[in-house]
């Protein structure tokens, strides 16, 4: 796969046109790289040209802030800002809601200005521009429902890129009962993700795929990869992996076009 770093990229005096920001599910987590995969195919059958920080980059610091240690946030925040702005970063894009929050709305206050945008939104502008088509293939008549994480959703308000990517697949997109504004979090956001839940009646990610599985879908599209992890967990729980499939957008949009 043709994946070319910031470095690389420098020591031929060349400045892409975006950084993709992989974020650490994306990097480290095996079901994530997937989705990461997804999105370079898309990226470079658009003749996109992005570059990766590869080693460069460090954890976006969503985690540490949310679970409470400022300072741990501020120093990983301070690191990313200086590898990025010594590259003169102007756009990036991240397929992590997580990640798209956090630089978007928080570097700016330590000295990290950039054009940030989720992956849904990069894609819905090239759709736009003409340099990408998407068509149904496989997924044509398929009943496909969305789930909105909160980052995306709720915290910065984007609603339609994802759903417009999805109608583009000529399938039947149906909506949970609880979605956009009223959406229900997978509950994997505020650094959930990475301790024991609280005692209580029921996951939320039970929950929520419990939302899910009213509308009857085929395929449960998610735009994060921690949403991805938690729908797949609550469809493992409910025994449905056999019928229903939890899949990322540019996941989707990959497979259609047999990339």
């Amino acid at each position: 796969m043709n994946v070319p770093t910031m470095a690389e990229l420098a020591a031929q005096g060349k400045q892409p046109e975006v950084l993709f920001w992989v974020g650490c599910a994306g990097s480290f987590d095996d079901r994530a790289k997937k989705i990461t995969k997804a999105f370079v195919k898309i990226l470079n059958k658009a003749n996109v040209e992005f570059a990766v920080l590869g080693t460069e980059e460090s954890c976006s610091g969503d985690p540490a802030k949310r679970s409470g240690n400022e300072f741990l946030f501020q120093m990983q925040a301070m690191t990313n800002i200086e590898v990025m702005n010594a590259y003169e970063v102007k756009k990036v894009v991240t397929a992590c809601p997580h990640c798209f929050n956090t630089l978007k709305n928080e570097y700016p206050g330590l000295g990290g200005t950039y054009e940030v945008l989720h992956h849904t939104q990069f894609l819905k502008s090239l759709l736009a521009d003409g340099r990408l088509t998407i068509e149904g293939g496989s997924y044509n008549g398929k009943r496909i429902t969305f789930h909105d994480p909160c980052y995306l959703g709720r915290a910065n308000e984007v609603y339609e890129a994802p759903r417009e990517l999805i109608r583009k697949l000529e399938v039947e997109l149906i909506e949970m009962k609880r979605c956009k504004r009223n959406g229900l979090c997978c509950g994997a956001g505020g650094a959930q993700m990475f301790k024991e839940p609280e005692k209580g009646i029921k996951d939320i990610n039970i929950e929520r795929t419990e939302d899910a599985l009213e509308v009857k879908p085929n395929i449960i599209a998610t735009g994060c990869p921690f949403c991805n992890t938690m729908m797949t967990d609550g469809i493992k729980n409910k025994e449905k992996e056999q019928e229903i499939e939890v899949l990322d957008i540019v996941e989707l949009i990959a497979n259609a076009q047999d990339l």
